[in-house]
């Protein structure tokens, strides 16, 4: 499979595709953007369920977390594969419905390439997790962490119980961060490139990890003007609603407190769905530049 390297413009024009993304057919769009935030936010109910109303701690919430983050694993890569094409559809004028986020659950539709595809993901981002905190933290800091965890979990989450943390952390965190924005932006490149590639390129696993990591290095550049972009974007976006929402807080406290989060609840989920599309709008066309069949859209200068 052929892939394309893209000028260094192209980060911000992915960046502003996925921000126009729900023009064409919003219903669509946002409807199954909402339905993938609900199932993304069950395991965080699950937690909050079982830490609040069982009282679970310690050794058995984390067997709970583990569990649902499992479940998860195998649960969310084809609805984000749905989304994908709910995406594709709309993008070509295709009438296509929120709902049509779950027909990749049915038989011949890719969900077990989806489900591979991430998994494989999510052990090369552990791999490389644990490789970067070794060369930059040593061997000793995952055992600080366990016992700091164990620690607090025991203690009941009080800080002063928690071991002190080793010299060496603080020392090399300014390394740490340098290295883990490198690691984020590839296997942010790489995840986008191959999840297309299985749901909508009908990829096998193994051949879309490599045009994820072959796409990548030949598009750092635009990948790193996309980063510097959404942060800057992001921050304006966290700073507007945070203060929409103080606005909204001090108008309902005087009538009352309860009014407040009522007020300030659907500010939190419009801004998630947003974020939702914005983000995989840019998956999708990062993909569509770098590997879809299509040429690349025109204000995208192509490398050679």
């Amino acid at each position: 499979m052929q892939t394309r390297a893209m000028g260094p413009g192209t980060g911000w024009s992915w960046l502003k595709r996925g921000i126009n993304l729900g023009a064409r057919n919003p219903k669509a769009i946002f409807g199954a953007a909402a339905l993938l935030l609900v199932v993304g936010l069950i395991p965080t109910a699950v937690q909050l369920i079982a830490q609040l109303g069982f009282g679970m701690q310690g050794p058995a919430l984390l067997s709970v977390v583990g569990v649902v983050m499992l479940v998860s694993l195998v649960v969310l890569p084809p609805l984000i594969g749905g989304f994908l094409r709910v995406i594709d559809a709309s993008e070509h004028d295709r009438p296509v419905a929120a709902t049509a986020l779950f027909d990749t659950y049915k038989s011949g539709q890719g969900a077990g390439r989806m489900i591979g595809f991430g998994l494989i993901m999510t052990a090369i981002y552990i791999v490389c997790f644990v490789l970067l905190v070794r060369v930059c933290f040593g061997e000793g800091f995952f055992e600080w962490y366990w016992q700091a965890v164990s620690t607090a979990a025991q203690q009941g989450g009080d800080p002063k119980a928690v071991p002190p943390v080793p010299a060496g952390i603080t020392a090399n965190f300014g390394l740490f961060f340098a290295l883990s924005f490198v690691f984020v932006l590839f296997v942010g490149g790489m995840y986008a490139i191959g999840f297309g590639q299985v749901a909508l390129g009908s990829r096998s696993v193994g051949g879309a990890v490599v045009d994820g990591v072959v796409g990548t290095l030949k598009n750092l550049l635009p990948i790193l003007v996309l980063a510097i972009c959404a942060f800057v974007l992001g921050l304006l976006l966290v700073i507007g609603v945070g203060l929409l929402v103080m606005l909204l807080a001090l108008l309902g406290n005087l009538i009352h407190p309860t009014l407040a989060v009522v007020l300030a609840l659907p500010v939190y989920i419009g801004m998630l769905l947003v974020l939702y599309v914005v983000m995989f709008g840019v998956v999708y066309h990062l993909w569509r530049d770098v590997c879809g069949s299509e040429t690349p859209t025109r204000d995208d200068a192509v490398a050679a």
